[in-house]
């Protein structure tokens, strides 16, 4: 299917499809952000990866589909590195179920909660990396991530590994498909249940390359549902 063809979803319709699928439909967010995790993981085995894959999380959601990434690349022999870049006291909800399953196997983890002081620790694991993923931010950013978080995306940029982004690059507008300030420019993009609006922009791929789409298991009427409802005219 060529782009502009792809249904497409925009940041509110992301955020209002998954409380939808939470409130009317009973589905636990933790069960979400499991199949979310797996699904990248899929597309990131398919590339073959030898590792290690360093996986840098943020606080929120989009850092507990990392953590659920970590575990089953774990699973799958291969060698992952954590980054944590806030206090793991800050980790809540959902992510922070995922949070503590990963320090209870034991995986190797870095929390960074103030990495300025730490970014030759980022850089040194960074440029090992034969796989960087990249989950700091979800959709829900709408403003320019500022330093240190942006020298951290400098050094992701300049690091020979491959860069893998959860849902869309960190930094970029989900609508727009324009960059906020400092971006990820990832090689590959696992997007959730639909192609963000703004990836059909002109200029966006060169952030996101490859785009594949990962089924999370939100019911097929809601996803239809809201899907048409996104597309219709206002």
């Amino acid at each position: 299917m060529v782009a502009s063809a792809q249904p497409t979803l925009t940041r509110a319709a992301v955020r209002h499809l998954d409380q939808r699928a939470i409130a009317e439909y009973g589905i636990p967010g933790i069960v979400l952000m499991e199949n979310a995790g797996r699904g990248a993981t899929e597309l990131l085995l398919a590339q073959q990866p030898r590792g290690p894959v360093v996986i840098c999380c943020g606080k929120g959601n989009n850092g507990g589909d990392g953590l659920v990434m970590a575990r089953h690349l774990d699973r799958h022999r291969i060698p992952v590195e954590l980054l944590l870049f806030a206090e793991p006291d800050a980790v809540v909800g959902d992510a922070r179920i995922n949070l503590q399953i990963v320090q209870r196997m034991r995986l190797s983890l870095h929390p960074l909660p103030r990495p300025a002081g730490e970014l030759g620790t980022v850089r040194s694991l960074l440029a090992r990396a034969d796989w960087i993923v990249d989950a700091l931010f979800g959709t829900g950013l709408d403003g320019p991530i500022q330093p240190p978080l942006a020298d951290v995306i400098d050094l992701m940029n300049q690091s020979p590994g491959g860069r893998f982004a959860v849902d869309l690059p960190s930094g970029l507008d989900a609508n727009s498909g324009q960059p906020l300030g400092p971006t990820v420019r990832a090689n590959l993009t696992a997007t959730f249940v639909a192609w963000k609006r703004g990836f059909l922009s002109p200029g966006a791929a060169a952030w996101t390359g490859a785009v594949h789409v990962i089924d999370i298991g939100a019911p097929r009427q809601l996803v239809e549902e809201m899907l048409a409802a996104d597309q219709a005219p206002t």
